[in-house]
């Protein structure tokens, strides 16, 4: 995965170790000048959501000027709250307008704020998250020193090869490309689907991982009606929870009656609870809605997410800073997380493999709270929250300045 670039060569190889460099480096103890940094972001929802609160709250908290711009249409009441929580802390401020998921008229809208606010706040940072977010900064016009930065979290490239949205979406993501100082993505694993799917980034790229803070390692304990199992997130296709519901009916048909709780909402609420029925295990998953994530992990024993793919996900980070045992999928950005704890993940859309684990994990308790242990070791020394804003801010430094050398070359 060799390939030449404008600032050195690119090879996954080298992002791991720029990773590890990055997320364990102490913060530095120098006087930096004061940024200021406009998030731009679509769905105040999910893993993305929280990383740019994180983010920006961590910026704001380091003496930077810092602003966000958010869709006004998704979010609900839980998105309400948390933003407005934050908004005393963003000098640069807070606007909502209405951004779609798929192209269309409120882009006009949103590239006009966008555009408005640029102009008003001269930022010297330019951040877009997820697939839109990273589209609209680099077409708005932009100030005339600021860096443009992209965080793709997953986004457009999860689209599957051959599809007409999938080849519209990477076709874009090429041309916009051109339009990027800093390419920050949160996983390896993101960073080799990007050069595999839209090719070699022309600019800078650096790998800095997600991260929890030091109140997430408190310990989780199992309520007093806590199932066996407990997964959480979006109810959408790629969680996979179908494969888990299949994998509990194989469990019963073995003769091994194993409880799960589901946490989330989604679209495929209504398909996920008939299909408990059609296979005869809907009186061992009980479907609880939306819950934040530490009520949600004392619902079950142990967290299993058997997801067709991720990116660096929030709701592993956090079930392992909590000492919760985890059975996951061997997909995506994942395995980072475990680092030479993988070999313990399953594979992926496989109701079977995913069946014999639980069965095991159920059967070696010992095994699975050692395993557990060791990961959260592993959590706690390299994915803080301290090292994930300190090693994006020292990325922004780093492409600002290379923006500024550029000039005299």
């Amino acid at each position: 995965m060799d390939s030449p670039g404008r600032h050195g060569v690119f090879r996954v190889a080298d992002l791991r170790t720029a990773a590890v460099a990055i997320n364990a480096a102490p913060p530095l103890a120098v006087s930096r000048p004061v940024l200021k940094i406009m998030h731009v972001l679509r769905a105040p929802l999910g893993g993305l959501f929280r990383h740019v609160l994180d983010v920006a709250r961590g910026q704001a908290a380091r003496g930077h000027h810092v602003g966000l711009v958010v869709d006004s249409t998704t979010g609900g009441a839980r998105a309400d709250a948390a933003l407005a929580e934050l908004s005393s802390e963003l000098t640069l401020g807070l606007e909502r307008v209405p951004i779609a998921r798929e192209l269309g008229p409120s882009d006009v809208t949103a590239l006009r704020a966008i555009t408005r606010r640029i102009a008003q706040m001269q930022p010297d940072v330019l951040h877009g998250h997820g697939a839109k977010g990273a589209a609209l900064v680099r077409l708005a016009r932009t100030a005339p020193t600021a860096i443009r930065v992209i965080t793709p979290h997953g986004g457009s490239l999860f689209y599957r090869p051959g599809t007409l949205t999938g080849g519209f979406y990477r076709s874009l993501e090429w041309v916009l490309k051109w339009r990027t100082d800093l390419f920050l993505f949160e996983s390896v694993y993101v960073a080799g689907l990007f050069r595999t799917a839209i090719g070699r980034p022309p600019a800078m790229v650096r790998v800095v991982h997600n991260g929890v803070s030091e109140d997430e390692f408190t310990p989780i304990a199992p309520a007093a009606d806590a199932t066996d199992l407990v997964c959480l997130g979006e109810l959408r296709p790629v969680k996979a929870f179908d494969v888990l519901i299949e994998a509990l009916a194989l469990l019963k048909e073995s003769g091994r009656l194993v409880s799960l709780t589901i946490a989330g909402e989604g679209p495929l609420d209504h398909e996920l609870k008939s299909l408990a029925k059609w296979l005869g295990v809907d009186d061992r998953v009980r479907f609880v809605g939306y819950r934040p994530a530490r009520e949600a992990f004392a619902m079950g024993r142990m967290l299993v997410m058997p997801s067709h793919t991720e990116s660096l996900p929030y709701v592993l980070l956090e079930a392992a800073a909590g000492g919760l045992p985890i059975l996951a999928s061997q997909v995506g950005g994942i395995p980072e997380i475990f680092g030479s704890l993988s070999t313990g993940l399953v594979t992926a859309n496989n109701p079977a493999a995913l069946a014999t684990a639980i069965a095991s994990a159920i059967d070696e308790p010992d095994t699975i709270k050692h395993a557990a242990e060791r990961v959260r070791e592993r959590v706690h020394a390299e994915f803080s929250l301290d090292a994930m804003v300190d090693g994006g801010l020292a990325a922004y430094r780093e492409a600002l300045a290379l923006r500024k050398l550029s000039q005299f070359c």
